[in-house]
């Protein structure tokens, strides 16, 4: 058997039976092996079967997969005519026509992963999208809406994160209304503090955590601008017509009667920075009570580069450590004041990660109020799944509990058909379709639905900010969302969405 017989075969057992890994998890995990000892394996389900555990446990960190990865090669070595669920597989079989929504197989690079997330071009057809209607449900058009809307509102955004970013919005809206109809628990995550320093970003009115993905290089260099990006500072962030220039607080931390709050504020020169300060303190006697006001600035220099400085106020290091944590975080144009009443106990080294802990969290919130966080591709973050799996924000996990963008992009071909008969009033004896001209009627419908909505954000977008524009989107969402019975009874019901309705709402030439 060939490399890419091995390579294929391996892909196709991890995206079936016990393991089930997406097709990207997959590719992960299989360069991880190809990264480790295993090497010179080239992929074999043979090799790997009687390979050392330690080695397969090493280089895919984590034991228990390493356990149930080499039982299934083990299996498929003793058994290797047994039929694989290929269904549930995202590479083809052989003699299988291959589904538009597959994606391909191949360990895929960032443009590569891009380009086969890829949904249909949006129609320019005003006709065809005002003659259509789709049968669905609510929790698809809202992704429709989400996707379209960061677009216009986060265009340095890659279609993967705004696919993870939209489906992050899904689950917020769906889980909040389970919970109100009875149907569920209300999540705690938030409110046990998971996802304490991660930023947050608002996307049709949900607050969602974000994961950044700073090494995604996803452009192209046709793509990628000759200008180098300016300087990232919150000044940046604010809306076009005014900037947030205000405190923001932390929450309050304290451990063994030591107690740490943090502020943060836009600064644009050192002489602000130093003004700012000055104004806080004499404004603040509960601060000027405190034992320690440990300050760090970053702003832009007018030549280029960046000014910085930092006082301790008696906490040896914190000046210097606050201003790393900016730095981590590639802040610049912003104030840091981490305050500490100190009570009386020895903290040691863990006073670090309090002050981490609240300096992170007045800055995310800086950045979540101005809506913006960098130009970096962005992960919507599964705080639920966090806490289930008992994991740790920032911890050495590389299996961070994401929304796929995956399960998204499928989600999006697979929601929008004509409205069937019964729907539409008709008598019809039409003939059951194929699946490929369900495909094609599927992808049709799609590119209209996208079209409209592309249609409705461009009208709007040069006359309101960025902020507005995500506020009306909710808006006009409710005013189109399929008309299904309320309460338990409608949970997950479908209707018909005429796209003219979405058309409507374009503002007015």
């Amino acid at each position: 058997m060939s490399a890419q017989d091995n390579l294929q075969a391996l892909l196709r057992l991890l995206t079936t039976g016990r393991n089930k890994l997406t097709m990207i998890a997959a590719m992960g995990r299989v360069k991880a092996l190809r990264a480790a000892d295993l090497a010179d394996l080239k992929y074999s389900i043979a090799a790997i079967a009687t390979a050392d555990l330690e080695i397969i446990s090493k280089a895919i960190n984590d034991t228990k997969a390493a356990k149930s990865l080499q039982a299934a090669c083990k299996m498929q070595v003793k058994d290797p005519n047994k039929k694989r669920p290929a269904e549930s597989s995202l590479l083809s079989a052989p003699k299988r026509t291959k589904s538009i929504f597959e994606l391909a197989p191949e360990l895929q690079t960032p443009h590569d992963i891009e380009a086969a997330l890829a949904l249909p071009q949006p129609s320019e057809d005003e006709e065809a999208i005002s003659n259509c209607s789709v049968y669905t449900n609510r929790a698809p058009l809202v992704l429709a809406f989400a996707v379209s809307l960061l677009k216009y509102t986060m265009s340095e955004q890659p279609l993967s994160s705004r696919l993870s970013l939209g489906q992050a919005v899904v689950s917020l809206n769906s889980r909040t209304k389970a919970a109100n109809l009875g149907l569920d628990k209300e999540s705690t995550a938030k409110k046990d503090g998971w996802g304490t320093g991660q930023p947050r970003i608002r996307i049709l009115g949900r607050e969602v955590h974000i994961l950044k993905r700073g090494d995604y290089d996803w452009k192209t260099k046709d793509e990628e601008s000759e200008v180098k990006p300016p300087v990232k500072t919150f000044s940046m962030f604010g809306t076009e017509k005014k900037e947030h220039h205000e405190w923001t607080v932390s929450v309050t931390v304290t451990s063994k009667k030591s107690t740490f709050v943090a502020r943060s504020i836009a600064v644009s020169s050192p002489g602000e920075a130093r003004s700012e300060l000055q104004k806080l303190m004499a404004s603040n006697a509960e601060l000027r009570e405190a034992s320690h006001n440990i300050t760090a600035w970053r702003v832009p220099r007018d030549q280029g580069g960046i000014i910085e400085e930092s006082n301790d106020d008696g906490e040896c290091g914190g000046g210097r450590h606050i201003l790393e944590v900016m730095k981590s975080s590639d802040i610049v144009g912003a104030l840091l004041v981490v305050t500490r009443w100190y009570g009386g106990i020895m903290l040691g080294t863990d006073r670090w990660r309090l002050m981490t802990q609240v300096s992170q969290d007045t800055l995310s919130q800086r950045l979540r109020i101005t809506g913006i966080v960098g130009a970096e591709p962005l992960w919507g973050l599964d705080l639920d799944s966090m806490q289930n799996k008992d994991s740790l924000v920032g911890g050495a996990s590389a299996d961070m509990p994401i929304y796929r963008p995956e399960g998204a992009r499928t989600y999006l071909l697979k929601s929008f058909p004509n409205p069937p008969p019964i729907a539409t009033g008709e008598n019809s004896t039409k003939k059951k379709q194929t699946a490929a001209e369900q495909e094609r009627e599927l992808e049709r419908n799609l590119s209209l639905l996208l079209g409209a909505l592309d249609k409705l954000f461009a009208s709007w977008v040069e006359q309101i900010n960025r902020d507005e524009l995500d506020r009306r989107a909710w808006a006009w969402y409710v005013k189109v969302r399929p008309d299904i019975q309320s309460g338990v009874a409608g949970w997950g019901g479908k209707a018909e969405v005429k796209l003219s309705s979405i058309l409507d709402l374009r503002r007015s030439a």
